[in-house]
């Protein structure tokens, strides 16, 4: 059929299922010590977001496209309050709640991607390259060095 998307699926993972986990899932995250006051101060409307949340995992894991937004601005907003630790601690809670309600081929794969997004998430807020000196980043937009160069000082000086 033309036009028609083959979608490789992982037995066990829907729609509906996605929504059960999502809601699980932020319940314990709600309710998380180090967690919960991140996520609750952060969000204004649970409802919408666990839908928008549920919107993702379904674009993530279904192909479905359903979710239209930018996840590495939104969180980006609350670098100041997020770590490396808080993400070990959310992929925790994910690994608990995926395997209880999902089948282990679905756990695994959802575990997988958290993992991915994770990484990524952590790099995109963390990771910094060095800010090379001033003098480092006018040799590298010069190249090597010749084996004589004329300074300013020399032409001023009538020596070049």
């Amino acid at each position: 059929m033309i036009g028609a998307r083959i979608v490789d699926t992982i037995e066990g993972i829907d729609d509906e299922r996605l929504e059960k986990l999502v809601e699980r899932f932020y319940a314990r995250v709600r309710a998380d010590d180090a967690l919960g006051p991140i996520f609750n101060d952060a969000v204004g409307d649970w409802p919408e977001h666990l839908e928008k949340l549920t919107a993702f995992w379904s674009s993530v894991m279904l192909t479905s496209g359903r979710y239209k937004g930018q996840p590495v601005p939104a969180h980006r907003k609350y670098a100041d309050r997020i770590t490396p630790e808080l993400f070990e601690r959310w992929l925790g809670l994910w690994k608990i709640t995926t395997d209880e309600l999902m089948a282990p081929d679905a756990a695994a794969a959802l575990q997988a991607k958290a993992a991915r997004i994770a990484e990524s998430l952590q790099l995109a807020l963390f990771f910094k390259l060095p800010v090379p000196s001033q003098p480092a980043k006018a040799a590298a937009r010069q190249g090597p060095e010749p084996a004589f160069a004329y300074s300013s000082s020399m032409v001023r000086n009538g020596h070049g």
